[in-house]
C-alpha cells in the first residue's frame, strides 16, 4: 500500500494528480507545514513538516513524502517519475528516450519556471502593494524566455511535452506552470501553453484533486 504524506495546499497535489490519472490505490496522510502553525511543536499540534513523527519518515522536513513497501522518497517530481515508471501505461515512459525527455522537462520546470512562477502567485490578488506589482513584473520578464522556450516545443510536439500525448510530463510541468496563471495577460502571449494547460486542468483526474484541495484551509 502506498502512503503519500502531504496536504493538497502544498506540492503533494502533483502526486495525487497522479495517481488518480493512474487509479492508485493509496493512503494519504495531511501533513500540514510548520510555518502555518503558531507552535508546530505544542503537544496539540497537528501532524506537520516539524513534528519528530513525520521528520522521521523525512529528515528534510518537506512535503511531500512517499512509503511505498520498504521505499521512501521525496521530492515530489522524484515521486511522479517513480510511479509513472513503476505503473506503465501512456503516461510513463515508452522507451529510455522518453525517459530521458520526461527527466529533463521535469527538472526544467523546476529550474527555469517554480521560483518565478510562485512569486507571481505570492504577490498576485487582493490589495497589492507597489512593491508586489514590482515582484511579479520581474517574475514575468524572468520568465519569458522559458515561455518562449516552453511555446515553441508544444506547437512543435503537437500540444504535449513527449510522444504526442498526456504524460507525466505535462502532470509535472502544469503543476509548476499552474502558479504563474494569476499573470492572465502574460499567458494570453502564448496561445500554445494557455491550450495546453486548459488541456491538462480539464481532466477530470485534475479536477478531482482540486476539488478536494479546496475544502482544506487557505
Amino acid at each position: 500500500m502506498i502512503t503519500l504524506y502531504g496536504v493538497l495546499r502544498s506540492r503533494a497535489a502533483r502526486n495525487v494528480w497522479l495517481a488518480k490519472e493512474l487509479g492508485l490505490s493509496f493512503t494519504r496522510v495531511p501533513v500540514i507545514q510548520a510555518y502555518r502553525l503558531p507552535d508546530p511543536l505544542a503537544a496539540d499540534a497537528p501532524l506537520n513538516t516539524a513534528s519528530p513523527a513525520f521528520r522521521a519518515i523525512n529528515p528534510n522536513g518537506r512535503i511531500p513524502a512517499l512509503v511505498d513497501g520498504d521505499l521512501t522518497l521525496c521530492e515530489s517530481f522524484a515521486i511522479n517519475l517513480y510511479l509513472a515508471r513503476k505503473h506503465g501505461g501512456p503516461l510513463a515512459p515508452a522507451d529510455l528516450r522518453e525517459d530521458g525527455l520526461m527527466t529533463m522537462w521535469s527538472l526544467w520546470a523546476v529550474t527555469e519556471c517554480e521560483p518565478h512562477g510562485l512569486a507571481i502567485l505570492l504577490h498576485s490578488g487582493g490589495e497589492r502593494s507597489e512593491s508586489d506589482r514590482r515582484t511579479v513584473a520581474t517574475a514575468i520578464e524572468t520568465l519569458r524566455p522559458a515561455f518562449a522556450v516552453l511555446e515553441a516545443a508544444l506547437r512543435k510536439a503537437g500540444g504535449f511535452l513527449v510522444g504526442g500525448r498526456f504524460t507525466v510530463a505535462d502532470i509535472n510541468v502544469a503543476e509548476v506552470l499552474r502558479y504563474a496563471q494569476p499573470a492572465t495577460a502574460f499567458l494570453a502571449e502564448h496561445p500554445a501553453i494557455g491550450a495546453w494547460l486548459n488541456a491538462c486542468q480539464a481532466r477530470p483526474a485534475f479536477r478531482e484533486m482540486m476539488a478536494e484541495r479546496s475544502t482544506e484551509p487557505a
